[in-house]
């Protein structure tokens, strides 16, 4: 993603060296704190390690430091940080990821929307290690549907009509670390609606309710809480506005979600990280697992590719981010939504290579496939980021003309002129195809049908990931960077798969919505390219072999 020159200096963030050092200290941590022995001691156990967590928030290791601005005496991470140390943190335990995400997210109102005395206040208290936080939103009948939260706050006048605090009574659900937290932001229903307030722990009528079992992430705390007559001084009201926290909400999902999808990269590359070396020393009928074609590129190759597609989408986006970029709930959407699938997959396969060996806790990948499946569900499942990047989209293209996904495919044309053999001629094809499919259901009413726009959804996801592992792959090119022929081959695999998918749904939408004519379909196909799409599977097993030989290491 380019940049005018003038705003490269605005650039948010740590610098190399100081990003290296927050991964040392998670390698540290690896080794002492979060060994593999204790990680699935808490996993078997259900423990949530309360006294490790607050010891990582200490002076002495602070990681918590790293999202809170320097002024609030934190060291100001960007989002790429933050997306680095989460990505690691998940290659240790998913569970213990989500107990400091829990963190960051309760922090975020605050960021986004805390006044000076409140930012000073709580973002101190979380900065010096005292506090540990969560964030509470999801009640029992409202998840993603942020207006649907039926917990009330109802302002409390003085003698001279002055408001002085708010009576807060309701109930949250599935909150991460709620067991645990000094104090939490939560969202309710005001007069003038939805706004987040800080309560703290020892306020009379709020009670934590025991954690849940759950089935992965069990190093967490998940807790349900209450609220009865809770009183809340005016002073705690985030923002001291009413009515200001669904836009407040909205600025923290296009932030959070992006982290949502590098936790799920890195349990994704955990799960590939045993899966890969296993399959190099397990000896089947004369050979290592590695030397079968049909285990490598079934488990192993197109789980690698689209990780690899995931890592430079997230990355692009983080960069955004962090050239302050606004508005990007879409792209969270989209990080979030291929991130979480795509690592899914991989943890499931890694079950199935290793086999019996798969299936037993002593090997890890099975706690990683109950991990990572809390991804696609919290901060909005699957499906709620289908529906929001198929919409928004949809209405973007629209409003556009068709000039959105227009400009990405004569992106992709230039880049194919300049960087050969790295699929770029079919993300735009691609891009183009579905610009012709948008417009062709907004045309025929196809808009009001959900699994339609689903459709769509995994098509722009695709081409979207895709232009993003071309740049990147582009980038390498120029610069020789020692991952460059990887990078182009698997954006080739990837760009196969991106064509494959729009064909596909293209024929669901076209033959499934039982509205169109042959000769209109046949119509259709030819003006997007039908047949230049389908010879993407030009030598797509000699590509495969060749990702094959890289992962392992062979000549």
């Amino acid at each position: 993603m380019a940049f005018p020159e003038a705003e490269k200096n605005r650039l948010k963030g740590l610098d190399a060296e100081s990003r290296e050092m927050v991964l040392e200290t998670v390698d540290r941590l690896r080794k002492r704190l979060l060994t593999r022995e204790k990680i699935l001691e808490y996993d078997k156990k259900e423990i949530f390690p309360e006294e490790t967590i607050r010891h990582m928030l200490s002076p002495e290791i602070g990681l918590q430091l790293l999202g809170i601005p320097e002024v609030y005496g934190g060291i100001g991470g960007g989002a790429r940080d933050i997306c680095v140390l989460t990505r690691e943190m998940s290659k240790i335990c998913l569970g213990i990821t989500t107990a400091f995400f829990a963190i960051q997210l309760g922090a975020d109102p605050l960021i986004v929307g805390g006044t000076e005395e409140q930012k000073k206040k709580w973002l101190g208290a979380i900065a010096d290690g005292s506090s540990l936080v969560a964030y509470a939103v999801t009640e029992p009948d409202a998840g993603s549907n942020v207006a649907a939260i039926k917990t009330k706050a109802d302002p409390v006048v003085n003698n001279e009509g002055k408001i002085t605090g708010y009576i807060i009574n309701g109930a949250k659900q599935f909150i991460s670390t709620g067991g645990y937290a000094d104090f939490i932001t939560l969202l309710a229903d005001t007069p003038e609606g939805p706004a987040f307030f800080v309560v703290e722990k020892e306020a009379k009528g709020f009670i934590r309710g025991k954690g849940e079992e759950k089935h992965g992430i069990r190093a967490s705390n998940t807790s349900p809480l209450s609220f009865t007559d809770v009183f809340v001084p005016v002073e705690n009201l985030i923002g001291g506005i009413p009515g200001q926290g669904l836009k407040q909400s909205n600025k923290v999902f296009g932030y959070t979600r992006v982290m949502v999808a590098a936790m799920a990269l890195g349990a994704g590359e955990a799960s590939l990280n045993i899966l890969i070396p296993y399959a190099g020393q397990r000896i089947q009928f004369g050979s290592p697992l590695s030397e079968k074609q049909g285990y490598t590129h079934k488990l192993i190759v197109s789980d690698a590719v689209r990780l690899e597609a995931a890592a430079a989408y997230i990355d692009e986006i983080a960069e955004r981010l962090d050239y302050g970029e606004e508005d990007l709930q879409v792209e969270g959407s989209i990080a979030k939504l291929f991130a979480s699938e795509a690592a899914n997959q991989a943890a499931d396969h890694a079950i199935q290579g290793l086999g019996g060996y798969g299936y037993i806790a002593e090997y890890e990948v099975e706690k990683i496939r109950r991990d990572v499946r809390i991804t696609t569900i919290y901060e909005g499942t699957s499906e709620i980021q289908q529906n929001i990047i198929s919409t928004f989209r949809w209405k973007k293209t629209r409003k556009t003309k068709g000039e959105f996904y227009l400009s990405i495919s004569r992106e992709m044309e230039k880049l194919d002129s300049s960087v050969k053999d790295a699929g770029c001629m079919y993300y735009g094809l691609a891009a183009k195809a579905l610009n012709d499919t948008i417009a062709l259901v907004h045309e025929n009413k196809l808009t009001r049908q959900q699994y339609v726009m689903f459709l769509l959804a995994d098509m722009m996801t695709h081409v979207e990931v895709g232009a993003s592992l071309a740049r990147k792959c582009s980038v390498l090119m120029k610069n020789g960077g020692n991952e460059s022929e990887k990078i182009r081959i698997m954006s080739r695999i990837f760009a196969n798969e991106t064509a494959q998918l729009v064909i596909n749904n293209v024929n669901r939408i076209l033959f499934g919505s039982g509205i169109f004519e042959k000769k209109k379909i046949n119509d259709f196909m030819q003006n997007i390219s039908y047949e230049t799409l389908i010879m993407s599977y030009t030598n797509i097993l000699v590509d495969m072999d060749r990702v094959a030989d890289i992962l392992f290491e062979r000549p």
